[in-house]
């Protein structure tokens, strides 16, 4: 008896703003985490999944939707951010044109804040599911094979007639050790097609993991509505056992952690070092931790165990700004832990972004002289987005956002502009920040030692070096005196 199939669709969408195509060839290129533990999940109950990850194999929506149609699948989940809305449509469109008894389900961050409005409006998105997906999947998938009632199901929306119906949510385990691990063994060319950012790692094949899930932090610019405030964790050993597994079945020499908060619990975090240590594990990796979660016990450790970089959520250089974000952090602790994470012999990468509500000619000069004074060598700005589910979008929007803000909302265009700076201007600011920092000799000499000790990057940035060349010589001959964004591109009615 056949299996009964489900496709997960990661859709494309525009990761990159127009007049920065270059930067595709040094940005994350990871897979989908979310995905593999949904497949993982429906094959562990008899169903046969497959993945398509649309981005990285550069799948336009016309090959996503012809591939799932040759597939013939009962069922399609994709996962929705934001940005990729209106292309997750489209697919849906093309898929139910073709397969009209297709079921085709959504979920992940746009759907938890922004579900109803969703299902509401495209009419090509059959149920949605809410939050963590994977036990609410499995009662929706028992649900609909035995034709009963979706009321029963928790955690979806759906529609009942003319009304759209949303189900109370499911209380997430506390301890995620009974989830099956990953289907890594789902994606094509694994581990091998799916690039971090350059220079994010030091040597591959590479991984991600999330050790945990949650944050209980409430930084005004972030939506946690999809994982929500409570942390929820694996055990350390099933940590490490994931790693083994990568290590051993697939080559994987860099691990990179993406949980919201991997040093939620410090206790946690020994327990998986002092396993690695034991184990005498030859892996480096990657995590990310709030400057107030660090201090020097604890990073001795972690660089003994192979940790290699740490990513603070730093945002700006001003004092101000972090109040208005209600970033618990000030200025000077996160010089201090920066410090620290240094003399421990772990790299800082600085999580920076421009054009938050209050920014100023001030602020971004205090952003400027920041960056260069604390020993970090890499840094990630991004350019400030309201996303929908976070306090500052209904701070400045209220409940809705305009449609055609959605396919811009990526971090890399900006959707809103401060009072007294324009788009361009916030653009233009975007780039000397960049450039003042990557300038200076003691970065460029590092990158250079980086660059000999792990060759593998520079294939990766001599196309970027490139691409940027040839988009600042079009900018100018095109009268644009250096712009990258297109000035209708730029232009928001705020």
């Amino acid at each position: 008896m056949a299996k009964t199939k489900i496709v997960f669709i990661n859709p494309p969408y525009e990761r990159i703003a127009p007049g920065y195509e270059f930067v595709k060839h040094i940005t994350n290129r990871s897979p989908s985490l979310g995905l593999l533990h949904l497949a993982a999940e429906v094959r562990l109950h008899g169903y046969e999944p497959s993945i398509i990850e649309s981005d990285i194999f550069d799948l336009s929506i016309d090959k996503v939707a012809k591939k799932v149609v040759a597939e013939k699948p009962d069922y399609v989940g994709i996962t929705l951010f934001t940005v990729g809305v209106w292309s997750a449509a489209t697919i849906a469109r093309k898929i139910k044109q073709a397969l009209p008894n297709t079921i085709i389900i959504v979920g992940g961050p746009h759907i938890s804040s922004m579900g109803p409005e969703t299902i509401a409006r495209f009419q090509e998105f059959d149920i949605a599911v809410v939050g963590e997906g994977e036990r609410i999947l499995m009662e929706l998938l028992h649900t609909l094979e035995c034709k009963q009632d979706l009321s029963t199901v928790p955690g979806i929306i759906y529609r009942d007639g003319d009304n759209i119906r949303r189900t109370p949510g499911m209380a997430g385990d506390k301890v995620l050790d009974k989830l099956p691990m990953p289907a890594w063994d789902l994606l094509p060319d694994f581990p091998h097609a799916y690039k971090p950012a350059i220079y994010d790692f030091p040597r591959g094949p590479v991984a991600t993991i999330a050790a945990s899930r949650g944050c209980p932090f409430h930084c005004k610019f972030c939506d946690t509505s999809t994982f929500g405030a409570k942390v929820r964790h694996y055990s350390p050993e099933v940590v490490f056992k994931m790693m083994k597994h990568l290590q051993n079945t697939y080559g994987v020499r860099h691990i990179m952690f993406v949980d919201d908060l991997f040093l939620a619990s410090k206790v946690r975090t020994t327990e998986l070092c002092n396993l690695i240590l034991e184990d005498g594990m030859n892996m480096t990796w990657t995590c990310t931790a709030r400057v107030d979660t660090v201090k020097p016990d604890i990073l001795k450790l972690m660089k003994k165990a192979g940790c290699w970089e740490i990513s603070f959520g730093l945002e700006t250089g001003s004092n101000e700004l972090l109040k208005k974000m209600d970033k618990v952090a000030c200025v000077e602790k996160s010089e201090q832990a920066v410090k620290w994470t240094a003399d421990a012999g772990i790299r800082t990468k600085g999580l920076f972004m421009l054009g938050y509500p209050g920014e100023n000619q001030e602020t971004i000069q205090k952003t400027k002289d920041f960056v260069q004074r604390i020993p970090m060598t890499i840094m990630n700005l991004t350019k400030f987005t309201p996303y929908p589910g976070s306090p500052v979008y209904r701070d400045l929007y209220g409940t809705n956002i305009r449609d055609d803000h959605w396919e811009k909302m990526n971090g890399m265009n900006f959707v809103w502009a401060p009072e007294g700076l324009t788009v361009e201007e916030l653009d233009r600011q975007y780039q000397k920040i960049l450039v003042s920092f990557y300038r200076r000799p003691k970065i460029g000499l590092y990158y250079l030692k980086l660059t000999l000790q792990y060759p593998n990057h520079l294939f990766r940035l001599v196309r970027f070096a490139l691409g940027y060349l040839n988009a600042k010589l079009r900018s100018f001959f095109g009268g644009r005196r250096g712009l990258l964004v297109k000035p209708h591109e730029a232009h928001l009615d705020v």
